[in-house]
């Protein structure tokens, strides 16, 4: 009796997007690096499983950025189907739109990946940086253009979000899909859009028990947790100081 054929199995894009990025999976290599209690505690925060949405607020130098990659990073090694989804946007180059920006799109993005590109470089051993561009596992995206856009299993971080509206990061917030997590970056002191800075009003809005028991934290590094240099502490003091 012949056999009868098998039915081709219908694959989704998400199962073939997981087979893709099982394919290009690879461990990244970090330096060791020491951190301060207040660092540490952050990044217990994005180990967390729980824990979906990060505000992280401070003023700069404080190692925001710094820690959000260190723990996007060691997350990915951890879970590799993940990617990191880098966001910016472009609001302080006083443009609107990319359009207006020469170059194909990648290379319209590439200015604003400016500070994720140094912070790999700082924390990945020498070559690791290379292959983590090759292997697309760090990706850029503008806020202006996350309309239609949705993350499952991605890590995202928000890195100057003073400078998106409450419009923005309400966007934002809602691309997040399941088994991904989101870490949102500003310094409401720094906001290059006029009064028009979401971020404040957002990380209030977030700051309490309710929204922490459905995996919504903030944190705040005060001008005592600055690490650039003594001279900006003092410097960020005095103008706190002030208000």
């Amino acid at each position: 009796m012949p056999r009868r054929k098998k039915k081709p199995e219908i694959v989704n894009e998400d199962e073939i997007e997981k087979i893709r990025k099982s394919l290009t999976k690879i461990n990244i290599k970090l330096k060791k690096i020491n951190l301060t209690e207040k660092q540490n505690q952050l990044l217990k925060i994005i180990f967390d499983s729980e824990s979906k949405i990060i505000f992280i607020s401070g003023p700069a130098g404080t190692s925001k950025t710094y820690v959000a990659i260190y723990g996007a990073l060691q997350l990915y090694n951890m879970k590799n189907e993940r990617g990191i989804t880098y966001v910016r946007t472009i609001a302080e180059s006083g443009e609107k739109s990319l359009g207006a920006l020469p170059g194909e799109m990648a290379e319209k993005i590439n200015p604003y990946m400016m500070p994720m590109n140094e912070k790999l470089d700082e924390l990945l051993i020498p070559g690791q940086a290379s292959i983590v561009k090759e292997k697309d596992i760090v990706k850029g995206m503008p806020v202006n253009y996350l309309r239609g856009a949705s993350w499952r299993d991605e890590i995202v971080i928000a890195d100057e979000s003073q400078n998106f509206t409450f419009k923005e990061l309400t966007t934002l917030m809602t691309r997040l899909g399941e088994g991904s997590k989101l870490i949102i970056c500003g310094d409401p002191m720094q906001s290059d859009i006029n009064g028009k800075s979401g971020f404040a009003d957002m990380y209030r809005l977030f700051n309490d028990e309710e929204s922490k028991a459905q995996g919504v934290h903030t944190f705040h590094f005060g001008a005592e947790d600055i690490m650039r240099s003594e001279i900006l502490k003092f410097v960020i003091t005095k103008i706190q100081s002030k208000k």
